[in-house]
């Protein structure tokens, strides 16, 4: 859903009804549309999901109406962020054909339960299924805010190896950290002191190697909250408070 108005939505027989949005999230591809209409619901399932599993995603085009493709499922884990900041309960990776239309269809089991929702756009891999317990919490959400809020800390970071010297003399137990290459002006990170060239080690305890370490006090409930942030700088540490905020909106 790009566009904010004229939104329909296509029944059978080419029915279309006009719909309004309630709100999206691009971090995990999903958006809310309210439509005035009784239709029947899928029945859905978020009993745990198997490599080699049967899946089918039904779809729609304009071109060739309703379409379907079966494959399996091709990968299963755990909990999962995208590239686009979002957060899958469950990363389960397709082996099926996404065609024109797919994404966003329905991905169905054996027993025609809803395991999730197709998508090819969180993915460079390969199309995915976004669980059915992400989307109930995505739509809550949704519809109780219009959005989803994320932390933020407004600043730009890179990984970074420490000297051994450096490592040792201070007893970490990590060889690197990340370093703050910009701060954002008026960002938490500014305003609890932070600045270019500080190296961050540590998060509420937990080290920092990466940057996708840093996104464990970026989720939901951590906006508003005061985080512990240790730092390398100037060949020492300090430690800082930083009171996350929460990410600005975007038009995607």
């Amino acid at each position: 859903v790009k566009q904010d108005e004229e939104i329909t939505v296509g029944l059978g027989g080419g029915v279309t009804v006009p719909a309004t949005l309630v709100g999206r999230d691009p971090g995990t591809d999903l958006a809310v549309l309210k439509a005035d209409l009784k239709i029947p619901v899928a029945e859905l399932n978020e009993s745990q999901r198997q490599p080699g599993n049967l899946a089918m995603v039904i779809g729609r085009s304009a071109d060739s109406g309703v379409n379907a493709t079966l494959g399996v499922i091709s990968a299963v884990s755990g909990s999962w962020r995208t590239w686009r900041g979002g957060r899958l309960d469950q990363y389960i990776r397709l082996d099926a054909t996404l065609y024109p239309g797919s994404s966003g269809g329905a991905v169905i089991d054996t027993a025609g339960q809803t395991l999730g929702i197709a998508t090819s756009g969180l993915s460079r891999i390969a199309g995915l299924a976004i669980p059915v317990s992400t989307v109930n919490r995505v739509v809550d959400e949704l519809l109780a805010k219009g959005h989803i809020s994320r932390g933020y800390l407004g600043v730009g970071l890179q990984p970074i190896a420490l000297p051994a010297a450096l490592a040792k003399q201070l007893n970490l137990t990590a060889p690197g950290g990340v370093i703050l290459l910009s701060v954002e002006l008026g960002g938490p990170s500014e305003r609890a002191g932070l600045m270019i060239g500080d190296i961050l080690i540590s998060l509420n305890g937990k080290t920092v190697e990466d940057t996708d370490d840093v996104q464990s006090v970026l989720e939901p409930g951590f906006v508003g909250q005061e985080v512990k942030a240790t730092l390398v700088r100037g060949g020492a540490l300090t430690e800082v408070s930083i009171t996350i905020g929460e990410r600005p909106r975007r038009v995607d």
